[in-house]
């Protein structure tokens, strides 16, 4: 009896799981080839369809953003290469949405005809559909370790915008040793770590000038939106 492989999905700080596969730009070896890059490596259920169809063309018209902030987009189905390539001709040859036309799709589409990668990141969830990938997004830092993680059914596109925002939330977080509180964007108040020692919750709870304390385990401090991008989007 052949021995049932089971695959744990890999975590947020766990390091991104080795794979080797074909693509539309050639062979991918995943993560040594993003070597101090960040990638956003996202499934998607099929070619030819439309939800899909909507989200490559606005990840295509984004490229440019993501990379500025050192980050390249990998795709990923379970479709042959061919399929593959007639489905992003055929988007650049006759659709338009939103007003997007023309629109190239340049970054790596990944083959998975075997599932293999799909079941080592857990994007083949059988519950709903065990023959195509959920819209699986993994934000792998340059070191190659994962960082975030969203996963969405079959039926509802992602929010691009929050995957970019998502991006750089945790770029400045690393960068300035801070944390982003809820709906986050550059320009916005950072939170500060929190005290790890009485005298320190007395000092910041003193220190009007430079920080806003609602209580000892909850300051907040300013940091200037073109800090972050200049910092982000490597434009010093």
């Amino acid at each position: 009896m052949e021995e049932q492989v089971i695959n744990v999905m890999p975590r947020i700080g766990d390091k991104a799981p080795e794979f080797t596969a074909v693509s539309t730009q050639g062979t991918i070896n995943f993560p040594k080839d993003y070597e101090g890059k960040w990638v956003i490596f996202f499934s998607h259920p099929a070619d030819f369809t439309p939800v899909c169809t909507s989200e490559f063309m606005t990840f295509a018209n984004m490229e440019k953003q993501f990379n500025e902030a050192n980050c390249e987009l990998l795709g990923l189905s379970i479709d042959g290469l061919y399929s593959h390539i007639a489905w992003l001709r055929t988007i650049k040859e006759k659709i338009e949405y939103k007003g997007m036309k023309n629109i190239e799709v340049k970054f790596p589409l990944i083959e998975d005809i075997s599932m293999k990668v799909s079941n080592k990141y857990g994007m083949i969830q059988p519950g709903e559909s065990s023959t195509q990938a959920v819209r699986a997004v993994f934000f792998v830092d340059p070191k190659g370790i994962i960082r975030t993680i969203l996963y969405y059914p079959l039926s509802i596109g992602r929010n691009f915008q929050e995957i970019y925002r998502a991006l750089i939330a945790l770029q400045t977080a690393d960068a300035f040793q801070v944390a982003c509180p809820a709906d986050w964007q550059p320009g916005d108040d950072v939170i500060v770590p929190t005290a790890g020692s009485c005298g320190v919750a007395q000092d910041r709870m003193e220190d009007t000038e430079n920080l806003d304390c609602k209580d000892w385990f909850f300051c907040t401090k300013k940091l200037d939106k073109d800090l972050v991008l200049n910092t982000v989007l490597n434009k010093q």
